[in-house]
């Protein structure tokens, strides 16, 4: 009886399930689960192919890195080797803010505080002004740059011990420094956070300097580590040009000791010195003061500029970094009355000692207007070596009006006074000389006052310029600041070649200035700038405050050419409204000239009797050319460097390898250093030709650099005199390197 119940009620749940289990709910379910199948095939194909490039690009993003290299900044080096500015290994660390998150939100913003707390600690930022950039929503966010690297070590310890990896980038930078924190600080100018130039050097050789970035492509894991890809990509940076500067920087710092010291002694707004090489045109030195850190440029370090930072405006601001040597103008005052004087003597309309031909009343009356002397007293009649060396303005204003204003401005022009120098620094600026007057529309006041060089403004380099003219046998030379480009990568070096501008003066007028100009140090107003056992030439200069700007103040200067025998420098010095009672040239740049030339002359070598022991344009050591053929190139050049003389060589190829074929002039040749040697190789052997310019009646000097300015040789016959035969002869065309044989009598 029970088995047969337990029977029936089997067969009832069978029944049961049977019903429930019909065809047409089979159908049913059947066609929902086709339904999710199609759904997820839909699904799938909208991935693919409409989503697919995006989610692709996003998967490439997260699995992958690429990173700038940067290339290293080229180092900023004075004449000697010395490193002026470099560049060292930092890192910029980054984020990118969408991909540093949790699980949820709650979790995000956990750790997005704990991302912002660390970096602030890490790097002493301010906690909020971090936070803020870990919460937003922008691709990617730098949180700091030129970190050094015990700081990128603390954080990836931190990195590493919190296993934070995504979303926080580490790339290679560089930071400049200055070793010499002010040295010569107007001339190298300093770089931005992005490592480009914003003044000076830095700033006009940018593209130099800068280099060209690398790149890393490349697969990583969940914590950013490169792993291997054969898909990756490498491209190296190309570093940055090594700049050589004329610059000396020995001579620098004396030139910026002694210039600070003469600053705060005569209570000077501010000062400025330059030397220059006048046979070549290359500055030794450019100081100003006062000066700032260009480690920290945004910091006042003098008391002058601290007393006013916090009142000044950030365009007022700017004033610290302004080179007035290139970029201001100034009255130049008396050292103008040389560019005047040379005029007079080369138009013949007067000479040095002509007695009475000047007559000093103490004032000049220029039509109604009396205009008077610097001094209170009379000088009588006077020749123009007196009027020079008594600084005497009635005797200029005598000498101006006989020479004419024309002729003054022809002069003017050839002193390249109305043009920029181009010497190599940014921001540099012209004279006015052009919007007070011209040549045809000069008052006779305006002629008066131009005489003893006030009314009108010029640039100290334009000044300097001018006087290194006249010590250079009359030969205008462009000032330069930049020596060579040295390619770091290939060791190429670009040499920047003298450049000879134009024959101004005679070099018999140039001797009889430079006679003049030692006199005024001998026996007249530049007896402050003598320097014991050696021949100095000078000339004072006071200006007076312009009159459109009484607050800029009188400038007491001083230009200076040494020795006057054989000239190797010039130095101007100039401060800028000295507060004190005698605020004449002579009185507060005079000491400071002689201070400066008492060091560097022995520095250079320069004997006290003015003979000199470094290589002049005049004074050269004669040589024997070395044979460097069958050398490579590389090696033929350095020992033709250690020989004393300069080569030139216009090769394509590898200068470690290329071997040297033919040398012009030839091995055994005796020439004076500093002479060229031009150097080919079987793959390199393109001549240049030039031609032979006229040097007969120029001192040997001037012939040099006539000759050298057209990359040809001198050999000199004679010891004395001008230039009275050359061979070959002027107007022929020869080869660059060729020997111009020359006779002095």
């Amino acid at each position: 009886m029970k088995k047969t119940n337990k029977k029936q009620k089997n067969t009832k749940y069978i029944d049961k399930f049977e019903n429930l289990v019909t065809p047409k709910r089979i159908r049913t379910l059947m066609g929902f689960i086709f339904i999710i199948i199609g759904a997820l095939a839909i699904r799938l194909c909208f991935i693919q192919f409409v989503q697919g490039a995006d989610l692709k690009e996003k998967a490439y993003k997260q699995q992958t890195v690429n990173k700038l290299i940067s290339p290293k900044r080229g180092n900023i080096l004075d004449c000697n080797g010395k490193a002026l500015a470099i560049s060292a290994k930092v890192d910029t660390v980054s984020i990118n803010p969408t991909r540093i998150k949790g699980n949820d939100a709650k979790s995000t913003k956990e750790k997005k505080e704990k991302v912002a707390k660390a970096f602030s600690e890490i790097f002493g930022l301010n906690y909020e002004e971090t936070l803020e950039k870990v919460n937003s929503e922008s691709s990617i966010q730098t949180i700091a740059k030129k970190v050094e690297q015990d700081k990128i070590n603390q954080l990836k310890e931190w990195m590493q011990e919190n296993d934070i990896y995504t979303g926080i980038n580490i790339d290679e930078d560089t930071k400049r420094y200055y070793p010499y924190n002010n040295l010569a600080a107007y001339v190298i100018g300093f770089c931005n956070s992005e490592n480009q130039g914003i003044y000076g050097i830095e700033r006009s050789y940018n593209s130099y300097l800068t280099g060209t970035p690398g790149k890393i492509v490349t697969s990583t894991d969940v914590h950013r580590d490169e792993i291997s890809d054969e898909n990756g990509e490498y491209i190296d940076a190309e570093n940055g040009n090594n700049v050589v500067l004329t610059i000396d920087a020995n001579i620098q710092s004396i030139a910026e000791e002694k210039l600070k010291k003469a600053v705060e002694d005569n209570n000077a707004r501010n000062g400025n010195v330059i030397i220059m090489n006048p046979n070549t045109g290359d500055i030794l030195a450019m100081a100003q003061y006062p000066d700032y850190d260009l480690n920290n440029p945004f910091t006042p370090t003098s008391p002058y500029w601290i007393e006013r930072w916090d009142s000044l405006s950030s365009s007022d601001k700017t004033e610290m970094y302004k080179n007035i040597m290139v970029s201001s103008r100034y009255e130049p005052g008396s050292t103008f009355k040389l560019i005047n004087a040379s005029v007079a003597l080369e138009e013949n309309i007067t000479d040095t000692d002509v007695a009475g031909d000047f007559n000093c009343l103490g004032y000049e009356m220029i039509g109604n207007t009396k205009i008077r002397c610097w001094t209170s007293g009379a000088h009588g009649t006077e020749t123009l070596r007196k009027v020079l060396q008594n600084s005497c303005n009635p005797g200029m204003m005598q000498l101006a009006a006989r020479v004419g204003a024309k002729t003054l401005y022809k002069y003017y022009n050839a002193y390249g006074l109305f043009s920029k120098t181009s010497v190599g620094l940014p921001e540099e600026i012209g004279s006015d000389l052009n919007n007070y007057f011209d040549g045809d529309s000069v008052t006779a006041v305006q002629l008066a006052t131009m005489a003893f060089g006030q009314r009108f403004k010029i640039t100290p380099i334009q000044l300097i310029s001018a006087i290194s003219a006249i010590a250079n046998d009359g030969v205008l030379m462009q000032p330069k600041i930049v020596k060579q480009i040295v390619n770091t990568d290939t060791n190429a070096v670009t040499t920047m070649k003298d450049t000879r501008i134009r024959q101004v003066i005679s070099s018999e007028t140039a001797s009889k200035m430079l006679d003049m100009m030692e006199s005024v140090v001998d026996s007249g107003t530049g007896s402050s700038g003598k320097v014991k056992g050696y021949s100095i030439g000078g000339k004072t200069g006071t200006s007076e405050p312009p009159a459109e700007d009484k607050s800029f103040g009188y400038v007491g200067s001083f230009v200076a050419v040494a020795p006057t025998e054989n000239p190797e420098l010039v130095v101007l010095v100039a401060l800028y409204d000295p507060k004190v009672s005698n605020y004449h040239g002579g009185t507060v740049a005079g000491p400071v000239v002689s201070s400066i030339l008492s060091e560097v002359l022995p520095y250079l070598g320069i004997s006290p009797d003015g003979a000199s022991n470094s290589v002049t344009a005049t004074n050269n050591k004669i040589v024997t050319v070395p044979n460097i053929v069958n050398k490579t190139v590389a090696e033929a050049q350095k020992q033709l460097i250690n020989a004393g003389f300069r080569c030139d060589f216009n090769i394509t190829g590898n200068k470690n390898e290329l071997l040297v074929t033919e040398q012009v002039p030839k091995a055994g040749t005796k020439l004076p250093t500093d002479s060229l040697i031009m150097l080919y190789t079987s793959e390199n052997d393109v001549r240049t030709s030039t031609t032979v310019p006229n040097v007969v009646g120029m001192s040997s000097k001037s012939a040099t650099n006539s000759l050298k300015s057209k990359n040809l040789n001198i050999q000199i016959e004679g010891t004395s005199g001008a230039v009275s035969a050359q061979d070959p002869p002027a107007d022929t065309s020869v080869e660059q390197g060729t020997i111009i044989k020359v006779t002095l009598k």
